[in-house]
């Protein structure tokens, strides 16, 4: 369909114009007898008139002033409002204090349900929280160490907290033994197994999920160099029903660690389907999660253990849930220097293929330069090449070994009788040998390409609440005393603003007045303007010259403008 057409008759045409004339006239005549008339457009300075360069400067000047007083204006509205608006707020705050105080006061009971109130999900309370619930909810617990640093991924107050319970027991669940060379494994199963039975392990990296529908399209080519397969599972399912036979009952079986050793991951390969979600990042799982294995086994899903400050910044590195946002990115940059200082140079440099470097900053604008991650004006991306490095080290990408301590000291919740206790009811003969055919069925890089990686030892974790909720204490108590500090500073500033006030209202009156006296004066006859263009010059001489001006003396206003 064509649009209509716009075109009109002559005879329309020449109508509209005729009405529109006589609607004009209309006004006009309206306007007169109001007595309103248009106002005179300004005539400016005459070109004949003199130090005509000087006069418009003056006006130009005036107008920049007033401009600047109207922002000075502005800003001062805008400083008032924000006070109001703190000052309601103080007020808001006080009133809702008064409120929950006279509230407490009324029931004691109310006061403990707010305590009991749930937590964040993400803060570091109610991670310790679902913690100790699947501790003390479980029958067995696994505490999942990864392979290419097992003594890191231990945490001495966990054991302690299962060791202590009664009739508890602790499996350690050695994952990712894919990553490590043969040597080096068999070596820390030997080392770990006169502590706690020990289980190898290597989770499935591609796991369908049973809730997603099937696709009846041609799925994409999967890359079969990298196994996915889960290894060990069958070893460590046997060991718990075992167990489960000399109890005769249902048992519940607790699986908890560090960040990215590999919790979640374990449970879906026991289960055989994506049961838990499971990512790269750290602390995704966030509360504890049942899942049925068959009817005598349940698996406890747990959050990762949170890694206690007083920790080394490589222990920290590794083991915490750091915040890669921009709040956190000096504590990635230390983690990633103490990674740095703790490897071999020379393999590091070799794996990424850089030349050498003097510092961390220097190994991350090389590596940043070689990935091609810049920023505008080429300049090198480090802070993203950092959280790269950080996630490559903590997840299941970079091969990396660290050695078993040369004499075995066990710690001082550990005695003999309690391992002979934790090794009651599990064949261990069977469980060795299981373990060899799982070390068996793998492919292992060589010693060669593998990064020799220097441990920093047990990382201390915190498993009960309060110990967290001290620090939060701590941190509220700063906040505090910063607000007080500012509510001082503020009082000071309003004496300030005052006085500044006052003298600026002055400024702006005087200001005001030049502006009034600059204004277009009457018309006056060419004689009195030539004595007052002579009055002028007299007046401005002897202030922009030091000397007396002469008859030949001229002032230049070009070279004079601003």
């Amino acid at each position: 369909l064509k649009k209509a057409s716009k075109r009109l008759s002559c005879h329309k045409r020449y109508k509209i114009q005729k009405k529109i004339r006589e609607h004009h006239r209309k006004l006009r005549k309206e306007a007169k007898k109001r007595g309103h008339k248009k106002p005179k457009k300004d005539p400016g300075i005459p070109s004949a008139a003199p130090f005509k360069e000087e006069l418009l400067r003056e006006a130009e000047q005036r107008k920049q002033r007033l401009e600047e007083l109207k922002q000075k204006q502005k800003l001062d509205r805008q400083k008032e409002l924000e006070k109001k608006r703190k000052l309601d707020a103080k007020k808001n705050a006080a009133k809702i204090k008064e409120k929950t105080e006279g509230k407490v006061c009324e029931s004691s009971g109310k006061s403990e349900a707010k305590t009991n109130k749930q937590l964040d999900k993400n803060s570091k309370k109610s991670f310790c929280r679902e913690l100790k619930k699947v501790i003390e909810a479980s029958d067995v617990v696994l505490e999942v160490l990864d392979a290419r640093d097992p003594l890191g991924c231990r945490c001495p107050q966990l054991e302690q907290a299962v060791c202590s319970g009664e009739d508890k027991k602790l499996l350690l669940v050695l994952n990712k033994i894919d990553l490590v060379p043969k040597e080096n494994l068999e070596k820390w199963l030997n080392y770990l197994k006169n502590e706690f039975p020990t289980v190898a392990f290597k989770s499935a990296t591609l796991l369908k999920d049973r809730t997603m529908e099937k696709v009846t399209k041609r799925s994409a080519r999967i890359d079969l160099s990298r196994n996915t397969e889960c290894f060990g599972s069958e070893c460590l399912l046997k060991l718990l029903q075992e167990h489960c036979k000399t109890q005769n009952k249902a048992i519940q079986v607790g699986v908890v660690g560090f960040p990215n050793v590999g919790k979640s991951s374990i449970i879906n390969g026991l289960k055989g389907a994506r049961a838990c979600n499971v990512g790269p990042a750290r602390g995704v799982t966030k509360s504890m999660q049942i899942v049925h294995i068959d009817k005598q086994m349940k698996m406890l899903d747990s959050p990762s253990i949170v890694a206690d400050p007083s920790n080394s910044a490589l222990a920290l590195a590794m083991r915490s849930i750091i915040d890669t946002g921009e709040s956190g990115l000096t504590d990635v940059l230390q983690g990633i220097d103490a990674i740095l200082n703790h490897c071999n140079k020379q393999q590091v440099m070799m794996f990424y293929s850089v030349p050498d470097f003097r510092n961390t900053e220097e190994f991350l604008t090389l590596l940043a330069q070689k990935r091609g991650m810049l920023k505008k004006g080429g300049v090198p991306d480090t802070e993203n090449v950092a959280k790269l490095l950080l996630c490559d080290w903590t997840g299941a990408k970079i091969s990396y070994h660290s050695q078993p301590p040369a004499y075995q000291r066990l710690p001082p919740y550990l005695t003999e009788d309690k391992i002979a206790e934790m090794q009651k009811g599990f064949n261990l003969k069977k469980l060795e040998e299981e373990n060899s055919t799982t070390v068996a069925a793998l492919k292992y890089p060589s010693l060669a390409s593998s990064i020799a990686f220097q441990s920093a030892g047990m990382t201390n974790g915190t498993v009960e609440e309060t110990k967290v909720l001290e620090e939060a204490s701590e941190q509220e108590n700063l906040a505090t005393s910063e607000e007080e500090e500012e509510a001082n500073f503020a009082e000071s500033d309003d004496e300030q603003d005052n006085v500044e006030e006052e003298e600026e209202k002055k400024n702006i009156k005087e200001v005001i007045r030049k502006a009034n006296l600059g204004k277009r004066q009457p018309r006056c006859t060419n004689a009195e303007k030539e004595r007052a263009a002579e009055s002028r010059h007299s007046d401005l001489l002897p202030l922009s010259l030091d000397k007396v001006a002469d008859e030949d003396d001229a002032y230049d206003f070009n070279t004079d403008y601003v």
